[in-house]
C-alpha cells in the first residue's frame, strides 16, 4: 500500500513537471496525451490526478499564485493604497503574460454555479481585494470598481498581448492606458 502512494506521488510529480513544459509551450490547449506519453503514464493516470483541464492549469500555476497573493498582503500594509494595487495589479498582469495559459485559467467558468474551492482565482480575489477596498476608502480608485472588473482587465490584457511579438511592452503599454482611465486625475508612475 506504501508503496502504491509513492508511487502516485512520483507520477503525481512527473506529470506536474511534464505538465508545466507543456503549458509553457502551447499555453492551456496542451494536449493531455502528450503529457501523459511525455510523463510516462497512461492518460487514465493523468485524469486521475487532474480529472479536469482546469485543475490541472490550477497546479500548474497554484505556486507562482501563492507568491502573487503573498505580495498583496505584504502590499497591505503600505501607505499609499492606490500605488499597493497597481504595483500588485500590474504583477499579475506580468505573470499572466509570461505564463502562457494562466489567462485562460482565470476566464474559466465552471458548468455548475458552484465555485471551486482552492482555485487561483479565488486566491487572488482574497489576496486583492483588500488592496482594492483600501484604495476605494481612500478615494484612490472609483467606489463602483469591483475585483472582477480588475481581474478581466487584467486578463484581457494578458490574452490581447500574448501572440504579439513582444507581449510585455505591449501590456505595459495597456496596462498604463487603462489606469489613466482607472483614476484619471493622477498621472504618477504606476510601477513604482
Amino acid at each position: 500500500m506504501t508503496g502504491q502512494r509513492s508511487d502516485a506521488r512520483r507520477n503525481y510529480q512527473r506529470i506536474l513537471a511534464v505538465a508545466e513544459a507543456e503549458v509553457a509551450a502551447h499555453g492551456s490547449d496542451a494536449s493531455l496525451e502528450q503529457i501523459a506519453r511525455t510523463a510516462g503514464v497512461g492518460s487514465a493516470t493523468v485524469r486521475r490526478h487532474f480529472p479536469t483541464r482546469q485543475v490541472l492549469l490550477e497546479a500548474v500555476f497554484q505556486e507562482r499564485i501563492e507568491k502573487l497573493c503573498e505580495r498583496a498582503r505584504r502590499l497591505g500594509g503600505t501607505d499609499d493604497s492606490r500605488a499597493a494595487l497597481l504595483d500588485w495589479l500590474h504583477g499579475l498582469v506580468q505573470y499572466a503574460v509570461s505564463a502562457r495559459g494562466l489567462a485562460d485559467a482565470l476566464t474559466y467558468q465552471p458548468p455548475t454555479d458552484e465555485p471551486t474551492t482552492h482555485s487561483c482565482g479565488d486566491a487572488l480575489e482574497e489576496a486583492g481585494t483588500p488592496l482594492l477596498r483600501q484604495a476605494i476608502r481612500d478615494g484612490a480608485v472609483k467606489p463602483d470598481v469591483t475585483y472582477r472588473d480588475l481581474l478581466t482587465l487584467s486578463v484581457g490584457i494578458a490574452l490581447a498581448t500574448e501572440h504579439l511579438s513582444t507581449p510585455a511592452t505591449q501590456a505595459d503599454r495597456l496596462f498604463h492606458l487603462a489606469v489613466e482611465g482607472l483614476s484619471p486625475a493622477r498621472g504618477e508612475d504606476v510601477t513604482s
